[in-house]
């Protein structure tokens, strides 16, 4: 009778799995879904989209901003600008493309102090050494990269390759980053990025590195390059594909439009990127750069490219747009995200298809030409 009675529990036991399997919905069921880059988990909870929503509006962005800003009584109102002087007395060039510079307020300084041993294995500290620059991409202040012609984002990229290989010969770690709007911080709206350089390896590197050297070690290829191919595959998460790159909202995104960039073969590092496949990348870039303008016209954002030499590395940049709804409605990471764990309402499936179906042309020269149309 036991082993009829073990048969008659392992039966409804896989009844109710069978059941659950053909009911459960990713769009209407919350589920947790594992991240294996960083190794952490995140809780999806699509339903919430229904809710109304009483929270904080953020107000309407700028409509104009001035190409170059003008000196008034000699004090300069963008410091970004060709010919300006900055906060420490420095004049800029009158530059006709990028234009790279040491950060006037850096975070990391190559001649710090070492903090020296730690009394307590509570109390540790260690020494930060390093290097933080600023990258203007273009000399007007009213464009972004998705307003850029390709030629002149690919003049960005060559850029970003040359200062990896400077700094990189010095540093164990090169971020570069651009935050944009001033719903993520960024107080200058003129287009530019940072590049800080790092004695140490930062926590989500080391993280990614670390799960990346484990998974090459257990399957013996680059986690990116499989996780590559399988969403190549399965096709629905899927926002951009080229001949080189690919561009993805990942299964285990956190931010409701994040997105994955990543190239079809191994590259580890910027410079590493043929020419073509830089002129490719500038493509790319654009596309995607002008969808998510188009998304929430003109919407802030966050990006960061992560490269390293190491073989288990694959090159790959993360973008990560803090808006959930509209252009003035964003994702908090409060509360349940700070003491638990990850929490999007958004499904990754449907923030692709979202995604997918924008214009690859910007808003602002659809706008332009309807205009030109009227006027003749």
């Amino acid at each position: 009778m036991s082993l009829g009675g073990t048969d008659s529990e392992q039966r409804r036991q896989a009844s109710e799995a069978d059941s659950a399997a053909a009911t459960f919905r990713a769009s209407e069921h919350q589920h947790i879904r594992y991240n294996p880059l960083q190794d952490e988990w995140v809780l999806v909870s699509a339903h919430r989209m229904k809710r109304p929503w009483q929270g904080q509006v953020e107000p309407q962005l700028l409509k104009t901003v001035p190409r170059h800003d003008p000196v008034i009584l000699g004090v300069p109102l963008n410091p970004l600008c060709p010919g300006a002087t900055r906060a420490n007395g420095e004049v800029n060039p009158h530059y006709d493309g990028t234009f790279l510079f040491d950060n006037d307020f850096p975070a990391l300084q190559p001649d710090a102090p070492d903090p020296g041993p730690s009394d307590h294995p509570l109390f540790q500290a260690g020494a930060a050494r390093g290097v933080c620059k600023v990258m203007c991409f273009h000399p007007w202040s009213d464009v972004t990269l998705p307003l850029m012609s390709v030629p002149e984002i690919r003049a960005v990229i060559d850029a970003w390759a040359s200062v990896t290989e400077e700094l990189g010969a010095q540093y164990p770690w090169v971020q570069i980053f651009e935050n944009k709007g001033a719903m993520m911080g960024c107080s200058n709206p003129h287009p530019h990025c940072q590049v800080w350089a790092s004695s140490f390896l930062p926590d989500i590197a080391q993280r990614e590195e670390r799960c990346q050297l484990a998974y090459q070690s257990q399957h013996g290829e680059p986690l990116l390059m499989e996780y590559g191919r399988q969403e190549l595959l399965r096709k629905e998460r899927l926002v951009l594909t080229s001949e080189h790159w690919l561009v993805l909202v990942p299964f285990w995104a956190v931010w409701p439009f994040q997105t994955l960039l990543l190239p079809r073969r191994h590259v580890r590092r910027l410079p590493e990127l043929t020419p073509t496949e830089r002129d490719d990348l500038a493509s790319i870039m654009k596309k995607l750069l002008t969808k998510y303008d188009n998304l929430f016209v003109s919407g802030p954002g966050n990006h960061a490219k992560a490269g390293a030499d190491w073989d288990h590395w694959q090159l790959h940049a993360h973008y990560y747009p803090p808006l959930l709804r509209s252009a003035t409605v964003r994702k908090f990471m409060v509360g349940y995200e700070m003491l638990a764990q990850a929490q999007r309402d958004l499904t990754p499936e449907q923030a692709a298809e979202r995604l997918r179906a924008l214009p690859e042309v910007h808003y602002c020269l659809g706008q332009k030409d309807r205009e030109t149309a009227a006027i003749a």
